[in-house]
């Protein structure tokens, strides 16, 4: 059971945009069963079906949240499917969405405790099969942020759906990594942590190539290099990022999303 029931944090992340109702019905469906919880947005900008674009934003967010926090994760490209509709504590932290590999992605540095939604008491009486967001996912998490234990949803399971994070490979002379998420400034986050950069790096200079361009080693800021030029920073996530300063990587070096990225050492 959760502490604070009755006034819990609801977090909301979804590639359905603002533009529509959607979003608007899940908070109906989360305040009409508990009018005192707190919905609160994490994005709703995730590109269209991009599980690995919502892992990445509450891989990075949901961690900072209050301890019994629970987080609707709701990029589901499986909806509509038999795959399963779930709940799990990662950590300290509380997930409903669906079995399509999101949580193995989030909680990929800790052990979960799953629980398969079989309980439809907990579900909206009349559903979509295409909303599952609003009418399974949303009421299961209102019914949890009133004291509802996990157990009373469903059935403990042992395994979900499961997806690995691609890992740099290095030696001696060099990192190869990949662009694994672009951020709203166009900014190219990479697989390449900063622990691993400078375990790597030995007190030796370094070039680092992403598409046609080089960057001399990392930088501070992104004001440290003129307007309009390239560099690479330590981001807040721990991972070394390609950006430009006043400008957007992704557009002017004319890279997307899994692009290589290699740094050579001497």
């Amino acid at each position: 059971m959760l502490d604070n029931q009755e006034n819990s944090i609801i977090t909301l992340t979804s590639d359905l945009g603002t533009k529509d109702h959607y979003v608007a019905s899940i908070k109906a469906t989360l305040l009409s069963i508990n009018r005192t919880c707190i919905p609160i947005d994490i994005s709703h900008d995730i590109p269209a079906q991009d599980i690995m674009a919502c892992a990445w934003v509450l891989k990075n967010s949901a961690f900072n949240f209050p301890s019994g926090t629970i987080h609707l994760a709701m990029v589901d490209p499986t909806t509509g499917t038999n795959r399963k509709p779930l709940a799990v504590r990662i950590k300290d932290q509380l997930f409903v969405g669906p079995d399509n590999g999101l949580f193995s992605l989030i909680g990929d540095q800790f052990t979960y405790e799953a629980f398969e939604l079989t309980n439809t008491s907990y579900w909206s009486s009349q559903r979509s099969n295409i909303f599952q967001s609003r009418d399974i996912f949303a009421p299961v998490a209102a019914h949890i942020s009133k004291g509802v234990p996990l157990e009373d949803l469903g059935n403990p399971i042992s395994e979900i759906v499961t997806y690995r994070w691609a890992t740099p490979t290095n030696d001696k002379e060099s990192i190869n990594g990949w662009v694994v998420h672009i951020d709203h400034f166009g900014n190219l986050v990479t697989n390449i942590s900063r622990d691993l950069y400078n375990q790597s790096l030995s007190g030796r200079s370094c070039k680092i190539y992403v598409g046609n361009t080089i960057i001399h080693g990392l930088s501070s800021s992104f004001s440290a290099v003129p307007e309009g030029e390239s560099t690479a920073i330590v981001g807040s996530t721990g991972m070394i990022e390609v950006a430009i300063n006043k400008g957007n990587a992704q557009v002017m070096l004319g890279v997307e999303k899994g692009a290589p990225v290699t740094i050579l050492f001497k």
